[in-house]
């Protein structure tokens, strides 16, 4: 019997066939896709959500004085977001208690601002690429060089001083988180500014008990508020910067010019100012600093 050949079913590859998917797996694979994230709504300033305040008066004073440290609003410039006039943030701020200051349009605007900022991702920290300014870092956290430069009066240790305590704060924690330099290197580096030819020892625990107080004229009899100014000074006239509108308006509110205060250019750094006491009516006005150290009457 002959013997039959069966044709051969195609050509012969080394090669793997995968058979096409059917047409159910494939309907089940797009269903299972990742779907694309929909953008989060947008909150609005007079939400419930912002205008039901859930926190404490001294918790909005904190978020108000550390948004302020970080320089990302000047204090006039916070006063006109949250609505508020210098006065009534003035006398909310000076308050200590707990919930002092419960009735203030300043405790109530302000809570709405942050929660705002909160919801709608706007207080997010940017992250710092790791090793991308390290050079810079490096250089500032060993000091500044000057350059021979000498402010008016600070061969004597008298720099007028146009800046309150608040704002030399702000610009203190901005610099050594910018620099990477510690509290202890940046107290002897404002220690070299005091004339003479001693330095003056500053440590970093007064550089740390200036930056917890309060206040825009508390620590102005310290080292640290007299050195600090004139480290920043000269940064400032060094690379040439134009002065603040606060350094500007600080120089017409303490122009020596107001007999109720000493007669000299600058801050009066010779007493305690946030001390100072004042009589007032009862049931009269309050009497607070403004935001340049000097006392304004408000509700």
């Amino acid at each position: 019997m002959a013997s039959q050949h069966r044709p051969p079913l195609g050509v012969i590859t080394s090669n793997s066939i995968i058979a096409p998917p059917a047409a159910s797996t494939l309907s089940k694979l797009a269903s299972n896709k990742r779907k694309a994230p929909t953008e989060k709504p947008k909150y609005d300033i007079d939400d419930d959500i912002c205008q039901s305040v859930t926190i404490s008066c001294a918790a909005v004073r904190n978020k108000i004085r550390k948004f302020i440290d970080s320089g990302e609003m000047k204090v006039g410039e916070f006063q006109k977001a949250i609505g508020a006039s210098s006065s009534t943030y003035g006398s909310f701020m000076k308050k200590t208690g707990t919930m002092d200051g419960a009735g203030s349009s300043v405790y109530r605007n302000a809570f709405a601002f942050f929660k705002l900022r909160e919801l709608n991702g706007e207080n997010r920290k940017k992250k710092v690429k790791a090793g991308g300014d390290g050079e810079s870092k490096k250089k500032e956290a060993e000091g500044e060089d000057f350059k021979g430069l000498i402010l008016e009066g600070e061969e004597e240790g008298e720099v007028p001083v146009f800046d309150s305590c608040e704002e030399v704060r702000r610009k203190i924690n901005q610099y050594l988180s910018k620099s990477g330099m510690n509290k202890a290197a940046f107290g002897r580096e404002i220690g070299k500014l005091f004339g003479g030819e001693e330095e003056k020892k500053i440590s970093g625990g007064s550089v740390t008990q200036f930056l917890a107080k309060r206040g825009p004229m508390a620590g102005n009899t310290t080292g640290v508020y007299y050195g600090a100014y004139v480290f920043f000074e000269k940064i400032r006239v060094r690379d040439g910067k134009p002065m603040t509108e606060h350094r500007e308006v600080m120089e017409d509110v303490w122009d020596g010019c107001d007999p109720r205060f000493w007669r000299k250019e600058g801050v009066d750094r010779s007493k305690v100012i946030d001390r100072i006491e004042y009589i007032t009516l009862v049931g009269g006005p309050d009497v607070y600093q403004d935001e340049y150290g000097k006392p304004v009457m408000g509700w």
